[in-house]
Formats: structure tokens, sequence, C-alpha cells
């Protein structure tokens, strides 16, 4: 925002209200999604978690009610790693409109064996990256209905030092997992920012938004039992570490901001202001690689080819 603007600046202790708002996040039972369905309920909307495991997301949405007096939060079975059962979260949200969604679940993993899912993907490009392009197709109607939705795509810092292998988009030629996970974080970013350009052109009142946490460590965030809970000795150890990077708490900032900030656009990339890695959440250039529309259209192609699901097909 411009300086001389009248919009006060954004405050991330300090959200504007939401009532009457219907938020989804995906992977809000822990770590960084934790932090943004926490920070989304407190400005009155309903926050729906999306989680795996029944029993993580019950303890997520008790430990939001013990901090955020009146929220409305409930939970929703969301798998990504199993495309068939995507079609269902439309129905189990049980709204006419989605106001935002916020892509954030992800597997990691740090060492081999190469994973796949049920559908033959490698697991991580599949549930990071073609879950969420699926669940984004299935969701349009929702996100359609509602007057200027969001879709806020969490990418990685870890993707800014990697580049599609467009031929090998699975990694059965070359599997290393801690390239491969940047990859499923990095295709996720190109489909955000394509996302946004299919949304403008087809007049969409969705905007599609990237946004990445920096470094955001459990060391340096907050316990909230039995979601997260920070040793002191844990704390003092990695204590220096935050001159540089922060917690999950903070990493939440720029997908909240996406979420709220009316400023933000589609198309845009946010991120922590300082260096990239943290602090309070602002606009940043889009990464020069992310700016290569071929490939990033290439991808898209692929990702409906593999998935049966265009997100840009807007109903009616």
């Amino acid at each position: 925002m411009s300086p001389t603007s009248s919009t006060p600046p954004w405050d991330v202790h300090r959200l504007p209200r939401a009532e009457g708002s219907v938020f989804l996040v995906t992977g809000a039972n822990a770590g960084i999604g934790y932090f943004i369905a926490e920070q989304l309920s407190a400005t009155g909307a309903t926050v729906v978690l999306g989680s795996r495991n029944p029993e993580r997301a019950e303890a997520a949405m008790t430990s939001i009610r013990s901090r955020v007096p009146g929220a409305e939060v409930r939970a929703i079975p969301l798998d990504l790693a199993d495309l068939s059962s995507l079609s269902a979260v439309v129905e189990s949200l049980e709204v006419n409109a989605l106001d935002a969604v916020v892509h954030n679940a992800g597997v990691a993993f740090d060492d081999p064996p190469r994973r796949e899912t049920g559908d033959g993907h490698e697991l991580m490009f599949g549930t990071n990256h073609l879950g969420h392009f699926a669940l984004t197709g299935r969701l349009m109607p929702l996100l359609s209905a509602a007057p200027a939705a969001r879709v806020v795509t969490v990418g990685s810092f870890a993707a800014k030092s990697e580049r599609l292998d467009l031929d090998d988009l699975h990694s059965r030629q070359d599997y290393r997992a801690q390239r491969t996970y940047g990859r499923s974080k990095l295709a996720q970013m190109y489909f955000g920012l394509e996302l946004g350009r299919r949304l403008r052109t087809l007049g969409s009142s969705a905007e599609s938004v990237v946004v990445h946490p920096g470094g955001a460590l459990d060391s340096l965030t907050p316990s909230r039992p039995p979601v997260h809970v920070r040793s002191v000795g844990a704390r003092l150890r990695t204590a220096p570490a935050a001159l540089l990077v922060q917690g999950k708490h903070a990493g939440a900032w720029p997908a909240v901001r996406a979420v709220l900030d009316p400023a933000t656009r589609g198309g845009q990339l946010w991120g922590p202001r300082f260096f990239g890695l943290r602090g309070t959440p602002r606009q940043e250039a889009v990464w020069s690689h992310l700016a290569d529309t071929a490939v990033a259209a290439r991808l898209w192609d692929a990702s409906r080819n593999l998935t049966n699901v265009d997100p840009a097909n807007l109903p009616g």
C-alpha cells in the first residue's frame, strides 16, 4: 500500500472483522495451518479445518476455542492424496458460498524411499500440488458464488532454488526427497499464479494469491497443547535463530493477510518482510523462474490431464 493511503497499516495483531465469511484451511490441525486457522477464527469468520485425522482436528479445534472465545470452527475430512474423495468436500462444507480456501496442507519426507498415492502419483507431488489443483476445481462453484473469493496457495522458500522437470513430474527417474518436496511446492506456486491469470482472463471475481512463510521453526513457535508443545530447552537452543527466522505463528501471517486484506490482488506473491525469511508480511517480486508463463501453462495442462479437473472451468 502507498504510504499516502488513508488505509491504516496492516497489523498482524489487529485483524479486520470477517463475520459471515467462511474460510477453508487445508492441513489446519498442525503447524502453520493451525495458526492460520486460529488467527482467522479471531475475525468472527467461520473457519473449516480440512484434515485427514479426525482426532488431531478435534484437538486443534479445542485449542482454538480455548484461545478465541466464541470461535466458529468445525472440521471436515480431507485427504488430498485421494483424488476420488475430493468431490465430497463440497457437500461436506454445507455452505452456499466459500469466501476463501487456503491451500496449506502438505507432506514431506526427509529420506527415501519414494512413495505413491493410490492414483499412482508420487506422494509429495500428488498431495501437495495435484490434490490442491483438483480440490480447487471441486470448490470453484462455491468460490464463484462468493462476492470476492480468495484462493491462497502456501508455497515454500524451499522452492526458490528449485526448477521443475516437466518430463519427470513424478520423480520416477531421479528421486531425492528434499528436492522432490521443493519441486512439489514450486508446482503449487506455479499453479496459484497461473490460476490468477486464468481467472482474470475469464473476468472472475475470485482471485488467486501465492504466499510463503519464510523460515518457520517449531522451536520458535509458541505452545498450543496438545497441538504443539515447545520445551524450554528447545527455545533456548534456538534463540539465536530468531534473528533470521521465526515461529510458525508468524509463518501464518502472509496467508492470513492474503485472505483478509482487500489490498492484496490475484497474481501477487507475499512473504515475510526481512529477506523473505522473517517479519510481518509484504508483497515481494515474483521470483524470476515463477514468472515463466510457458512452464506454468505446461504444468497446468499436465495437471488437468492427471486429475481430470480444470479449476478454471467456471460454472455458468
